[in-house]
């Protein structure tokens, strides 16, 4: 009988495994990733995919499956194996008033470790290990415990899915498979620091996926580094300016960007007679321009830039004034990183400089630290520029100097890093260029003082 008693524990906990298998593994696992697998052939892969199909339904099966081998296991052995526990408590001499209880008590505590680590903890790490082979050999037997206990789960399962609803939360019989950006950047994040993912991929990637969040303030170009032309102007003047600047594309103006035209491109000048170009107005030449708002997202800004021939827009604020103009220029710039040509004679928008960074106070706080160790936190600004702004409350002169806080590289907050930020150029009422000097972490100092 005791040996029967233990043959029927070792099942139970064989039983156990393979519920607990299935419900690790088939969590784990995309639904690309089954679906990618079912394309070979294999009918354990169409068994996985069809317990897959309904997952909530064989959760609970799961659930339901280790509650009943569980159960039954220690109904089983837990006697058995305090009977055969006892005469040697009573070789050692224990006095006999004891033995019964430590045996029962020693019983439970065999045979509850022995059923945890080989009926859950071995197969759930496996199924974590490798939980598509996992999950081929164990959805056969799920799914034929939940057909055979259906009454039982869906009683169970129903259940909860009442009491959900009545907290104003709608079940779900299979995970979500879709990734929000941010998920989906997490995890390109994750690839690069484990060396799973190339890192200039892993920016490229991280890019793509932010684009769509950004706005068309955040990519365009802003109206105080904007080269406009005059509508009095001639194609000469096109010329001239083209030749001058690098730019290919001109907003025409009429006093003001507020007061924009249309927009000449350069190879308009190849269609004017040589001996006219000194003649003809932009006024005559110039195309109408898109014009979109500064909050609409990137994807919706690319869309109306490649349907502009042009390839251009104006960026449009809440009070109908112009922020600046977006060309496909900079929206690939936002993917891609800077793209430099022979034309650009500026210089790039971060430059090392010793211990620090010189950076163009237009870069906007991403792109800081991008590029940078200097992780600022979200505020009412926008660039690097605007932060010193705001944490000086004045308009610098150029030279001056602001002790900045940010976060440490991994992004915590703790022991912040200080920096120091020195204004070195300024574009009137802008801060155009500054540098970035690491001073050490908040703590060394306060621990010095």
């Amino acid at each position: 009988m005791s040996m029967l008693a233990l043959l029927a524990f070792m099942m139970l906990t064989a039983g156990t495994a393979v519920f607990v298998a299935a419900e690790f593994s088939l969590t784990a696992l995309e639904r690309s990733t089954v679906e990618a697998n079912v394309r070979t052939g294999d009918r354990r892969d169409q068994l996985v995919q069809k317990a897959h199909r309904t997952l909530s339904t064989q959760l609970s099966g799961a659930q339901v499956g280790i509650s009943i081998t569980t159960l039954a296991t220690g109904f089983l052995a837990e006697p058995v194996v305090a009977r055969l526990i006892a005469p040697g408590l009573s070789a050692v001499r224990v006095p006999e008033q004891f033995v019964s209880g430590l045996a029962l008590a020693l019983a439970i505590l065999l045979a509850t470790s022995i059923s945890m680590v080989f009926g859950e903890l071995v197969p759930k790490n496996l199924a974590v290990a490798r939980p598509v082979p996992t999950a081929r050999w164990s959805a056969g037997p799920q799914l034929f415990f939940s057909f055979t206990f259906t009454p039982l789960i869906r009683f169970t399962n129903g259940t909860a899915n009442r009491i959900l609803r009545r907290m104003g939360i709608e079940p779900a019989e299979e995970l979500r498979s879709a990734r929000s950006p941010q998920e989906l950047v997490s995890l390109v994040r994750t690839s690069a620091r484990s060396g799973s993912l190339d890192p200039v991929t892993a920016v490229l990637v991280n890019r793509s996926l932010q684009f769509g969040e950004r706005t068309a303030e955040e990519l365009m170009t802003p109206r105080s580094k904007i080269d406009t032309l005059e509508a009095e102007d001639t194609v000469a003047d096109l010329s001239e300016a083209a030749v001058r600047t690098g730019h290919s594309r001109f907003p025409v103006i009429r006093g003001d960007l507020d007061e924009t035209i249309g927009v000449v491109h350069v190879k308009q000048v190849f269609a004017v007679p040589y001996g006219e170009r000194s003649s003809t107005r932009l006024a005559d030449i110039v195309q109408p321009v898109a014009k979109v708002p500064s909050t609409l997202d990137g994807d919706a800004v690319m869309s109306e830039v490649r349907a502009n021939g042009l390839q251009t827009a104006l960026v449009v604020d809440e009070y109908g004034g112009s922020a600046g103009m977006v060309t496909v220029e900079d929206l690939i710039e936002e993917i891609v990183g800077d793209v430099r040509d022979e034309h650009d004679d500026e210089p790039p928008d971060v430059v090392a400089a010793g211990r620090g960074w010189q950076v163009s106070g237009l870069l906007r706080i991403d792109e800081v630290a991008e590029s940078t160790a200097f992780r600022a936190s979200e505020g009412d600004y926008e660039t690097i520029g605007g932060l010193v702004l705001e944490t000086l409350g004045h308009i610098p002169e150029e030279g001056e100097s602001v002790e900045l806080t940010a976060f440490n590289p991994d992004g915590s907050i703790e022991d912040p890093v200080r920096w120091r930020a020195t204004v070195l150029r300024m574009d009137g009422r802008r801060i155009d260029l500054l540098e970035l000097a690491e001073l050490g972490h908040r703590g060394d100092v306060d621990g010095a003082s």
